[in-house]
């Protein structure tokens, strides 16, 4: 039991970072360096360097909340709530596609709009299985809703 517990928690951090990193591969060279510097920010953005860390402590607990609902016994409940989640972390990689790699600041808010609903409908799955990771959901709905309303800010500026 303990084997298969550490096996599924190192794939699906393996899983999150992979597409943290992969969305950083669009992020960083392509749109950081320059796009994203010339865009006209609201006075809430924050500075560059935090979005590296945050995200990656964010990955960090989106993979132990699915480890957690991955490690309980295979139910239709457990397979539909880590199907959402995989549909919300494609989500999560398609925005970054979308705003940096696109530089296209409204679909990418439309899109980001559909990956808060699907975080929301992924913790509500989860909560019916572990509450432990239905709270490990909570700061990623938090910072998206930011992300949101910084997405948001940026095309109305832009």
């Amino acid at each position: 039991m303990k084997r298969a517990l550490i096996y599924k928690s190192v794939l699906s951090t393996t899983l999150a970072l992979l597409v943290g990193w992969s969305s950083s591969l669009i992020t960083t060279p392509l749109a950081i360096s320059s796009w994203y510097y010339q865009l006209q920010q609201p006075f809430f953005s924050p500075p560059n360097w935090i979005f590296a860390p945050v995200w990656t402590l964010l990955y960090i607990m989106m993979a132990i909340a699915a480890a957690l609902i991955w490690q309980q016994k295979k139910t239709k409940l457990r397979d539909q709530a880590l199907k959402v989640y995989l549909f919300q972390l494609g989500l999560n990689y398609l925005w970054s596609l979308i705003f940096f790699g696109l530089k296209l600041p409204w679909l990418a808010f439309g899109e980001i709009i559909i990956l808060a609903i699907s975080i929301i409908w992924t913790i509500k799955l989860f909560q019916k299985i572990s509450l432990a990771a239905a709270f490990l959901l909570y700061p990623y709905l938090a910072w998206v809703s930011f992300a949101s309303i910084l997405n948001l800010s940026l095309a109305l500026l832009n």
